[in-house]
């Protein structure tokens, strides 16, 4: 509350400096234009009396001028202002008078710190934000030739950006290579072939280095891109997994006699259990669930410390599949653990099983005339923690957004993630009666919870990354939703309150001619009634050498 407030008087104090700004600045231009139109050297009172005179004189066509150009200028400084804040997310206007002219006006600045404690409080931060928009594999992710590249032969549109696929490129190259691989003819072309932009440059890389060998990363990569269906992507899985269980053999009594071996090892391992998490794909989409599951499970309990695969959401989607709901939150037990990273999977499948207990009869009238019960007290918070985890997923679940097929990687937290997750799990809620009722009440969701109470505060780079990781045609959600500013909302109304006064005058000229005279006269009084005063009492001498100056 007390940041809020802070923020509120922040906001307020730069709203009455620009507001001060924008009168003085226009006051001082109408006075400068008349002293160029008057341009008499008087003495004050008959200054003030051509002035009122040349304002009596004025036609009604001046009037319309001036106030359609007023509306013209202020609505030149809308667009520009609505450009600006589209572009970058701030008023050019708020940005300006913050930045310039509060330090000129004696304003302080309290982004500064003040001691080192708060320079080691911000660096934390900034290494907080930059660990939380770290980009991850998607552990879901689609198969190029068989999923994705028909969606473009159907469609015409790319699904993947190229900054996705250059990621991809770069974890091949990490798990699909190493430094040895240059005694190896074979692994020497494929480790060209990762590297390769052009498609068929790779598969082309892919079949020649068969040609040498029974490669296994050369199997992968056919399986990955050349394969046009599940079906022949699992039959060169095969084929890899028979390569790659050789070569990890050999490599595995061999590792222990250096560096070059125990790297090569090192990568032979990567290898095995990317082909059998894989093949476990493939079985999960070909209806296989039950084998889908024990694959995933042996391939945990054979290589626990790759963790950096996340099988572990593969298992949990498949055993959703099952409806093995005890199976499910055993698997959450171990991995929703506050030591190890969050993701949308485990915070949103929490909630799902939680949900499922009381969600056949939750009624929000009934509960707000009763209370809640402890299961649905449970289930509101861990759909709260869920929503807090990534506030995108909603919208999906709710099919208040279209979805898109899920990127190669994802941002943790952002746009990304949420596809990636509701594009495979929204069936699981669907299934589960009343599940998404209740996760209805949380469509909107409310600004606090960017400011963290479970997790760390929600990150302010996924915007841009996520922009960067999903297609172009695709609306990237933003959280939280960005406010008009308020210097917005007044240029647009200075504009259309001018642009009235020049309709008005243009239609009722006698009228609005009266209104004006009326309205300068009572604006010309206290200065009038000033001048007059100090006239009394100053010597006209001294007037007189003023006016000549």
């Amino acid at each position: 509350m007390a940041e809020a407030g802070a923020g509120f008087l922040e906001q307020l104090k730069s709203c009455v400096l620009w507001s001060w700004t924008y009168l003085w600045t226009v006051w001082f231009f109408f006075m400068l234009f008349l002293v160029y139109i008057l341009r008499v050297p008087l003495k004050i009172n008959d200054n003030l009396s051509t002035v009122s005179m040349f304002l009596n004189t004025l036609t009604p066509k001046f009037y319309v001028a001036l106030t359609g150009t007023s509306s013209l200028i202020s609505g030149l400084i809308l667009i520009f202002e609505w450009w600006y804040f589209r572009k970058y997310g701030t008023s050019f206007i708020e940005q300006v008078s913050v930045s310039h002219l509060r330090p000129l006006l004696g304003g302080v600045d309290n982004s500064t710190p003040s001691n080192s404690n708060t320079s080691n409080g911000d660096a934390d931060s900034s290494r907080q934000s930059v660990s939380e928009c770290k980009v991850w594999r998607n552990p879901l992710n689609l198969f190029r030739g068989a999923e994705y590249n028909r969606y473009t032969w159907v469609t015409g549109r790319e699904p993947l950006t190229y900054y996705d696929m250059n990621l991809s490129a770069q974890d091949h190259q990490t798990f699909f290579t190493c430094d040895s691989d240059h005694m190896r003819p074979a692994d020497a072309i494929m480790q060209k072939a990762w590297r390769e932009r052009n498609p068929q440059a790779r598969i082309s890389a892919a079949h020649e280095a068969l040609e040498l060998n029974e490669c296994a990363t050369a199997f992968i990569l056919l399986a990955e891109e050349e394969a046009t269906t599940i079906v022949e992507a699992e039959k060169l899985f095969k084929q890899a997994l028979k390569a790659g269980e050789g070569c990890y053999r050999r490599s595995q009594q061999l590792q222990h006699h250096g560096a070059q071996y125990e790297a090569q090892h090192r990568r032979d391992t990567n290898v095995l259990v990317y082909i059998k998490r894989r093949l476990a794909m493939c079985a999960r989409k070909l209806g296989r669930t039950r084998e889908a599951v024990k694959m995933m499970r042996d391939l945990m309990k054979e290589f626990p410390l790759l963790s950096m695969f996340n099988i572990h959401e593969n298992l949990l989607e498949a055993l959703l599949e099952l409806q093995a709901y005890a199976d499910v939150q055993a698997v959450l037990a171990k991995y929703d653990d506050i030591s190890l990273p969050k993701s949308a999977t485990i915070c949103y499948t929490a909630a799902l099983l939680k949900a499922r207990a009381v969600s056949d009869k939750f009624s929000p009238e009934a509960a707000s005339r009763r209370g809640l019960s402890t299961a649905e007290m449970n289930a509101v918070e861990a759909i709260h923690r869920a929503v807090e985890f990534n506030p995108h997923v909603p919208k999906y679940l709710l099919e208040m957004k279209s979805l898109i097929l899920p990127p190669e990687h994802i941002l943790k937290r952002g746009d990304s993630e949420a596809i990636a997750y509701a594009f495979f799990h929204l069936q699981h809620w669907k299934r589960v009666e009343g599940a998404l009722n209740l996760l209805h009440s949380f469509r909107m969701i409310p600004y606090p919870l960017e400011k963290g109470h479970l997790f760390y505060p929600y990150p302010i780079c996924t915007e841009t990354a996520d922009r960067e990781l999903l297609p172009s045609f695709h609306e990237v959600s933003v959280y939280p939703k960005k406010e008009l500013p308020f210097f917005i909302l007044f240029t647009a109304g200075l504009c259309s309150f001018t642009a009235m006064l020049a309709l008005l005058t243009h239609q009722f000229p006698e009228l609005m001619g009266v209104f004006a005279k009326a309205f300068l006269s009572t604006l010309f009084a206290p200065l009038n009634f000033v001048m007059e005063k100090v006239e009394s009492i100053l010597p006209s001498s001294l007037w007189h050498q003023l006016t000549r100056i």
